[in-house]
């Protein structure tokens, strides 16, 4: 039986290595990078992703569709597949990968049904595959056999179940720590700058919470690289404790800092280009500095 062609949507700082490693296992990864920046379509060269120019083409070429997009774009690219699937009278399996709630991915999966497109539910975590980082993948929905290929290749596959909505719950919870914890840190140490209180807090921080101290100070300088993503993935965690019944203004809060963070001139930067040389102290002085700017144009 012939390898399935895997269709990758998109080529960003985490589709591009899921796609390289599953192409790195023999299978031919075809992606679009339409519309995409330049970085996207350098990762994708990169990786060895075969570019075929168009969404209609991945369609009409893949077995497998893994969507890895931004939170806020993964139900309007499930509805475009759709169409485009029942448009070419195909039935590609459509794999959500994306950070979203439960409830999210029952509307992806019901568009997709409706078009007679199979849909496997996956939520990713952990950094993207390399010889340093092995993600888990953990996957649910009724055509998990269809999806193993995913696992090896610094990769590793966890059967959830038949149930559409289970991977994404765990990936949200998951990231409600995580990330959410990520947001917190950020808005105690921006808000002591601006109290004035910064080196005290800092140096209480550092006498007496070591663990927090040493993880403020290897994350809060380079959030702002994805905080642009993130804003929209605290959305869909705060949606999904909502559903049951758990408040949703943690992550709503958690959505703000990071937009906050996406606006200051480090915004502008990505993995790839950040500062690595930036201190924590200098990107508190930036975050303060665009406070006080917005503050004084108000």
């Amino acid at each position: 039986m012939a390898q399935p062609v895997i269709g990758l949507v998109s080529p960003g700082d985490m589709g591009h290595k899921v796609g390289g490693a599953i192409r790195k296992k023999g299978f031919r990864v075809v992606t679009s990078t339409a519309g995409r920046s330049a970085l996207s379509k350098a990762r994708a060269e990169r990786e060895g992703l075969e570019d075929v120019g168009s969404l209609a083409k991945i369609v009409e070429l893949a077995d497998v569709i893994l969507s890895i997009l931004p939170p806020e774009s993964a139900e309007d690219f499930a509805k475009d597949v759709a169409a485009e699937a029942k448009k070419q009278n195909t039935s590609p399996i459509f794999v959500d990968c994306n950070a979203i709630s439960p409830v999210t991915m029952k509307r992806i999966d019901a568009h997709l049904r409706a078009a007679g497109v199979k849909c496997m539910d996956a939520g990713i975590i952990g950094s993207p595959p390399s010889e340093k980082s092995n993600p888990r993948v953990y996957a649910s929905g009724p055509h998990m056999d269809a999806i193993r290929f995913i696992d090896g290749a610094n990769m590793r596959l966890i059967d959830m179940g038949p149930e559409i909505g289970r991977a994404s719950a765990i990936k949200m919870c998951y990231a409600g720590l995580t990330k959410g914890t990520n947001a917190l840190r950020t808005a105690v140490l921006v808000s002591g700058e601006m109290l004035g209180v910064g080196p005290e807090l800092k140096e209480v921080l550092s006498a007496s919470q070591k663990e927090q101290w040493a993880a403020m100070n290897s994350a809060v300088p380079f959030l702002s690289c994805d905080a642009g993503r993130w804003s929209g993935e605290m959305e869909q965690i705060a949606e999904t404790f909502g559903s049951v019944g758990v408040t949703d203004k943690i992550h709503k809060g958690a959505a703000d800092i990071f937009r906050f963070l996406d606006s200051t001139p480090l915004g502008a930067e990505t993995r790839e280009t950040a500062d690595r040389s930036r201190t924590l102290d200098r990107s508190l002085e930036i975050y303060a500095e665009t406070i006080r700017g917005k503050k004084a144009a108000e």
